[in-house]
């Protein structure tokens, strides 16, 4: 159908909203309580038109268009009625931009100066609100909330359920009365518009250890990293800049920066090694682990499936303690003289990196800190560190060189591409005819497929959000035999929608940052963990004279945890 929007005609379809086609056709109209992924607030009433033949302003969040329908997006009463509704919401925000990392890309600032909003005009009604603390991952300042419902509604979706609303009008709170459930996804703070949901900072520690001699600083890198951090730095979505990465975390005073995704490759091949025994153990299904906040999520929510995880570490949890041994050997060093930081899309890695499963025997974690990717971008910006000006530089060895099949690691079925291209070979005897399974690959909340391995079709099923997790867990209960190998990520479309990421997000932008890992995968040279130099030196040189170490440094175990309930 026609519309006309600002006296301009546009094509719209039916059961789109008018913001749905304004933002499709780049015409900017704020929203606060909106997000593609989740269903119409219609409460901030920053999205205010003007629909002609109509009395009031319109919410353009909830209002359908109609054929020949006339819109106003920008006139004197709606610029008064943002303007009035903005100062009410800031009421409801105290200012701690200062401290904040979403300062410099906050959308209430830039609200607040396009409208010329008088932030003081009426009392902050929550400054005496606390600030909760989601175990090490996650902090929500209440002071700070809007009551957009956001956070809500996310939580909902991820079965968590960590939120409520209380109250009614000028009393409309949102607390946390769950906190024991929480998965530390980072869903929420990723959805949240105003930054009262962040992960628990570490970069004030990170520079602390930037400015200590007596200790080596070692960066890695996610996988997802490189195709999303750009974005802080007005590059376009997934924009891969692996190189002026690592050449920002040099200047950041980092003696070394290696890549996790080698640390990728540990897990694929120990995960497919695994694979392998439970095949001809007949101990099916299997789930992968290395998603921390996936893995919470069955020991609190179903931890009758906790034998069915496997046993391998996160990619994180793989290449700390190689680090910390391989590496430190190399170098003369103790595993307590290295300060390891990983730079991840998600919240859930800081809560990872303080499991007490991941410690040598003297308490020497294996990654001391963990910082988002909008952490990152913010210690950089306080260094006055521009990203886009900075000539690409390498990761350093022996720890940097991956394969193609660490790099998808990021994406929703990269962790169980990247073990099936190297157990399709162990278990048949030779390569797959492609390395590329794309039958596990994609946005969608649920797939499934059958993998031929050799003589056996395995039935596997890669989901991604947590409530589509519990429909694969739902599934099982019912009918243990339905899937012989499973994927799970926590968010949607896997890291490169991390909890930690830059925003906006939106569906859109997920695939163009999944896109850009498969890329980086068609272009390696090397796209099965097992023909890595790296990984087969390491191997070589230490795993494989001392046999004990691959059970110790990259498998663990997994406990039942406490709900609130209990």
């Amino acid at each position: 159908m026609k519309i006309i929007i600002d006296k301009k005609e546009y094509l719209a379809e039916e059961g789109q909203t008018v913001l749905d086609v304004c933002r499709k056709n780049g015409i900017e109209i704020p929203a606060l309580c909106y997000h593609p992924d989740l269903g119409v607030k219609a409460n901030c009433r920053m999205c205010l038109v003007e629909i002609v033949g109509q009395k009031k302003l319109q919410t353009s969040c909830s209002t359908k268009v109609f054929e020949g329908m006339e819109v106003i997006t920008n006139s004197v009463n709606i610029r008064r009625a943002r303007k009035i509704n903005l100062e009410l919401i800031v009421s409801s925000h105290i200012e701690k931009c200062a401290t904040c990392i979403w300062d410099q890309n906050c959308s209430l600032q830039k609200l607040a100066r396009e409208y010329g909003v008088f932030i003081n005009r009426f009392s902050d009604r929550k400054k005496d609100r606390p600030t909760e603390f989601f175990g090490p991952a996650i902090e929500f300042d209440q002071s700070k909330c809007i009551d957009c419902g956001l956070c809500v509604e996310m939580c909902q979706k991820q079965q968590c359920n960590v939120f409520e609303v209380k109250g009614k009008g000028s009393e409309t709170t949102v607390t946390a009365e769950r906190v024991k459930d929480c998965s530390y996804c980072g869903q929420c703070v990723v959805h949240c518009p105003v930054g009262a949901l962040q992960g628990k900072g570490e970069w004030q520690e990170v520079e602390k250890a930037l400015n200590d001699k007596n200790k080596i600083l070692i960066a890695q890198c996610a996988p997802s990293i490189r195709a999303s951090i750009g974005e802080e730095f007005n590059l376009p979505y997934g924009q891969v800049v692996t190189g002026q990465m690592v050449a920002a975390l040099k200047k950041l005073g980092f003696d070394k920066v290696f890549d996790i995704d080698l640390g990728a490759d540990f897990t694929s091949f120990e995960e497919a090694k695994e694979l392998k025994e439970r095949l001809e153990a007949k101990r099916l299904p299997m789930f992968t682990s290395c998603c921390p906040a996936w893995v919470r999520f069955v020991e609190v929510f179903y931890p009758e499936f906790i034998p069915n995880l496997t046993t391998v570490n996160s990619p994180q949890m793989c290449s700390g303690p190689i680090i910390k041994t391989y590496y430190a050997d190399k170098i003369g060093k103790k595993p307590s003289d290295i300060v390891t930081v990983s730079i991840m899309p998600c919240t859930s890695k800081k809560y990872e990196a303080k499991r007490d499963e991941f410690k040598f025997d003297d308490g020497t974690p294996y990654i001391d800190h963990v910082i988002t990717t909008r952490e990152f971008a913010y210690l950089l910006r306080r260094k006055g560190i521009e990203l886009c000006d900075l000539a690409p530089e390498e990761p350093d060895n022996p720890l940097g060189k991956y394969s193609g099949a660490g790099a998808i690691y990021g994406a929703s079925g990269g962790v169980m591409e990247s073990a099936l291209r190297t157990a399709v070979e162990w278990i048949s005897g030779k390569k797959p005819e492609s390395l590329e399974f794309t039958k596990v690959r994609g946005q969608e909340g649920i797939k499934r497929a059958e993998v031929l391995v050799g003589d056996k079709t395995l039935k596997v099923a890669v989901a991604n959000g947590l409530g589509n997790a519990k429909l694969i867990l739902e599934e099982l209960k019912k009918n243990p035999k339905t899937y012989d190998y499973v994927e799970i990520m926590a968010c949607p479309g896997g890291c490169i929608g991390g909890g930690g990421q830059p925003v906006p997000v939106s569906p859109e932008i997920r695939k163009k940052r999944a896109d850009s890992l498969y890329n980086i995968d068609k272009e390696m040279k090397i796209r099965t963990c097992h023909e890595n130099p790296s990984l087969i030196r390491v191997y070589d040189e230490m795993l494989d004279k001392k046999p004990e170490l691959i059970e110790k440094l990259l498998h663990t175990s997994y406990l039942k945890k406490k709900t609130t309930k209990e």
